[in-house]
């Protein structure tokens, strides 16, 4: 008898830190029409004639900072998360798949439909964007028109309750002159467009402010990993930093709801590059609140997120 299947899918990881492997990714990455705009006969010519190969050794160099004994670090918080769902729930089929790179959504579905009768999936990012969380609509309903797509949790009571308890076990463990909530930007036109993502990531801010025991006053947002000229939601982080250096706060913890693994933006561009130009520039102290990453109370809330709407 067939059982249910769960395919939990984060952004990819190039296969390995070298200038080649990354070159490929991020020419995979950057040609994905939900995440540049621009006319493919402007931006192509762009992309593969100064982008890759100006930015491909630069990034290698950073996923190299970052990169563990065991690989990815995307890669392998995402696995061992699937490996501790798949033992909540016995009863599924529970896998996982990269919007880019491998394992690729089509061939982890089309493997998956031999075994499950129904697949749920659930994309690891909290937020609903086009850049991010369309694509993988896109792609999983071409492998499958009948698969069932959970396509954002940031709203769900017991996620903002996990995040803000992370976020609180770390502010009591130190002396902090401010948090600041930095969520991945995105362009301005695509809020312009109609993208909902600004509004969650406000409302998900209300939300944490309620129930942190930290002064309101003491709490800022911002929006980091900009790319390309064009103008990105703001305030900017390494503004933001650089703001807060110059009035005198030393001391600053950074929470990124908007990734659940820990990955390149949250270990390479704010724990080394933010931190670097913070302390530049005045700053003492820059501490990122670790990622939910497989955390068992995040794999038991996945559980209970599937099971109820899966």
């Amino acid at each position: 008898m067939k059982k249910n299947g769960l395919l939990l899918v984060n952004l990819g990881s190039p296969d390995t830190p070298t200038t080649p492997d990354v070159k490929r990714y991020l020419k995979e990455f950057l040609s994905d029409r939900n995440v540049i705009e621009m006319p493919s006969a402007l931006w192509q010519p762009l992309l593969r004639g100064i982008i890759l190969p100006t930015r491909s050794w630069r990034s290698a160099t950073f996923y190299r900072n970052c990169w563990t004994k065991d690989g990815s670090p995307l890669i392998v918080y995402t696995e061992r998360l699937v490996a501790k769902v798949q033992e909540l729930m016995p009863e599924w089929v529970v896998k996982m798949a990269m919007t880019y790179g491998k394992p690729k959504i089509s061939d982890t579905i089309a493997e998956m439909k031999k075994k499950c009768q129904n697949i749920t999936v659930l994309p690891l990012f909290p937020f609903f964007t086009k850049s991010t969380t369309q694509t993988i609509i896109d792609k999983v309903k071409d492998a499958d028109p009948e698969a069932k797509i959970i396509d954002r949790f940031s709203a769900e009571e017991d996620y903002l309750d996990l995040l803000a308890k992370q976020i609180q076990t770390a502010w009591d463990r130190g002396k902090y002159d401010k948090l600041l909530i930095s969520y991945h930007g995105i362009p301005t036109a695509m809020v312009n467009h109609g993208d909902p993502y600004r509004d969650e990531t406000e409302a998900a801010t209300a939300e944490l402010i309620k129930r942190l025991d930290i002064p309101e006053k003491q709490i800022k947002m911002a929006y980091q990993s900009k790319f390309g000229p064009m103008p990105w939601l703001k305030p900017y982080l390494r503004n933001t930093l650089l703001n807060e250096a110059q009035l005198g706060h030393r001391d600053v913890l950074v929470v990124a709801p908007s990734f659940v693994a820990d990955c390149l933006e949250t270990l390479e561009e704010d724990q080394v590059q933010n931190y670097q130009v913070f302390r530049e520039n005045g700053g003492n102290n820059l501490v990122m609140v670790p990622s939910l990453n497989d955390s068992p109370e995040f794999a038991q809330f996945i559980t209970d997120l599937v099971q109820r709407k899966g």
